[in-house]
């Protein structure tokens, strides 16, 4: 469990340095391919092998979605012998893949009731 020192509060105002950093790291999620693939580390450390299988690509495809993850710093590894088994970078990924999943349904569910996406209002702007 994080301490609560470890971050500022995240309703602070976000920097345009921030945005776009933010913005660059979340292109990463930005495939259904390594979405499967991080879901499949969702309980914990797994071998290639397994996350082949389980994101239903070729090897190659595979590992070069695996180095887009770890170099987005979304991914960790670690070298078993002629394995390589790969996990979740840190304790925040499970709630944010949580939370996405959880806002997909959410708009699912009230685009079905409203027979449409829900399209958020737009807000005015303040003078």
């Amino acid at each position: 469990m994080p301490h609560p020192s470890e971050h500022s509060s995240a309703a602070r105002p976000l920097s345009a340095t921030e945005a776009e950093g933010l913005a660059a790291s979340l292109q990463a999620f930005a495939t259904a391919s390594r979405l499967r693939i991080l879901w499949a580390l969702l309980d914990g450390e797994r071998p290639v092998d397994e996350l082949v299988q389980a994101s239903g690509l070729s090897q190659s495809a595979t590992s070069h979605q695996l180095r887009l993850l770890r170099d987005a710093n979304l991914l960790a590894s670690e070298r078993q012998g002629r394995q390589v088994f790969y996990r979740l970078h840190d304790h925040h990924l499970p709630d944010l893949l949580a939370a996405m999943r959880h806002h997909h349904e959410h708009v699912l569910i009230a685009g079905a009731a409203d027979d449409g996406p829900v399209v958020p209002e737009p807000t005015a702007r303040r003078a």
